[in-house]
């Protein structure tokens, strides 16, 4: 069985969007470099600095599954059916979804455990990522979290949307970062730490 994992782009103050949910200048580094790395979505791929190629790659080949919440689905709608990392998306919400083709393709869940437990199963035995703050913090609060990843950029916000916030069961403990120094975005890989 694969692990379960965060991955948020977040800014040097700890936002992973600005007040009115925008992120254009988080995800700058995503364009800004020399290699090409494709992206499971049809006509569109990344273009990164060598050590940023190396852990997306990983990301790509190793993710069954996404989790996010209802917000971030609607948002983006749905990736239009088809999200960059390529793998099934399920959804965590209490409202009933609509029907637009990104939700034609969405596995529906109710509660955030549901959502990890079906996004398990799906997986195998690849990865589970979680791409959304609300759901990361509570699934980190339930132990459901192996691994937290941020990609953070040199830039302040000042204020915006928190990757991580209203934890109710912290502090949260982590080992060492393994660090990945990229062009315009310094990548930090945490484990988890368990009892």
């Amino acid at each position: 069985m694969g692990k379960v994992f965060s991955h948020m782009t977040m800014s040097l103050d700890g936002f992973i969007a600005d007040p009115r949910d925008r992120a254009d200048e988080l995800f700058d580094w995503y364009w800004t470099g020399e290699v090409t790395v494709p992206s499971r979505e049809e006509g569109m791929s990344f273009q990164v600095d060598p050590a940023s190629a190396d852990m997306l790659r990983e990301i790509l080949a190793t993710t069954g599954a996404l989790v996010c919440g209802r917000r971030l689905f609607d948002l983006t709608n749905g990736w239009n059916g088809s999200h960059p990392v390529g793998a099934p998306v399920v959804v965590v919400t209490h409202r009933a979804p609509g029907d637009t083709e990104g939700w034609k393709s969405a596995t529906v869940a109710g509660s955030v455990e549901e959502g990890i437990t079906r996004a398990r199963e799906i997986a195998g035995d690849k990865d589970v990522t979680i791409a959304s703050a609300d759901i990361a913090a509570q699934a980190l609060d339930l132990g459901l979290v192996d691994e937290v990843h941020v990609s953070l950029v040199p830039v302040l916000l000042g204020e915006g949307i928190p990757y991580f916030a209203n934890l109710t069961r912290a502090p949260h403990r982590f080992d060492d970062p393994v660090v990945i120094a990229g062009s315009r975005a310094t990548h930090l890989k945490y484990a988890v730490r368990r009892g």
